[in-house]
């Protein structure tokens, strides 16, 4: 009985690690983190960090183990979550494209604005959701958390175990990603890294329209099949 539950707890944790990880994929959201940042201090950006990490842990947990629940008690389907994130995400991603290049007056007028204090009430939007768990996220999770059941009781507290541990880490994974973004990024240099970043708000741009495209399909599918 002990080896079958170890064995359900190591499957979920894969499964649910190798789903989730590139979903969320911290090193893609890394340049974003930096972007929506500009100012922030080095001590600023660890505080940030480690509440989006834990931040993330709390929403995709919540997500898997009774976001279908929620859901369901609020009649708000998958696709209308998927419509909704996806604007918020391309929101954000559009304002962080047409953002200006910050001179040194500006950086110093940043630094003195992005306060500790403005980095908490930050933590969560836009930065924990939808920049570093979107809509999509959230889907998979539910997803993933409906599969995780079974109809014995300890094999399903099992796969859901391993689910936790599995976004635990994945979180350490994110903390790093985010905790380190500018020196894992210094190599490029300012002109590489402003390349990069807005790079990297385009893709942002472009997977928040596939998002609100995917919850829009789902809605008109619906609607032809009714």
């Amino acid at each position: 009985m002990t080896f079958e539950l170890l064995l359900a707890l190591g499957k979920s944790f894969l499964f649910v690690f190798a789903a989730l990880l590139p979903i969320l994929n911290p090193a893609a959201t890394a340049p974003i983190f930096l972007g929506l940042t500009a100012g922030a201090s080095p001590s600023t950006r660890a505080l940030l960090a480690r509440r989006i990490a834990r931040n993330m842990f709390a929403l995709m947990v919540g997500s898997m183990l009774i976001g279908s629940y929620v859901l369901d008690f609020f009649g708000i389907s998958l696709s209308i979550v998927r419509v909704g994130g996806g604007l918020i995400v391309a929101s954000a991603a559009w304002r962080l494209l047409n953002a200006s290049h910050a001179s040194e007056d500006r950086r110093a007028a940043l630094a003195e604005a992005f306060t500790p204090e403005h980095a908490r009430n930050q933590a969560f939007y836009p930065l924990t959701f939808p920049v570093s768990c979107g809509p999509g996220s959230i889907a998979a999770a539910i997803t993933v958390g409906v599969s995780l059941h079974n109809d014995r009781l300890a094999i399903s507290l099992a796969n859901m175990g391993g689910g936790v541990v599995a976004l635990f880490v994945i979180g350490v994974v994110l903390y790093l990603a985010f905790r380190y973004a500018q020196r894992l990024l210094r190599p490029l240099g300012e002109a590489g890294t402003m390349i990069f970043l807005r790079l990297s708000a385009f893709i942002l741009l472009c997977l928040g329209v596939q998002i609100v495209w995917d919850g829009v399909s789902e809605l008109l599918r619906g609607l032809l099949l009714a």
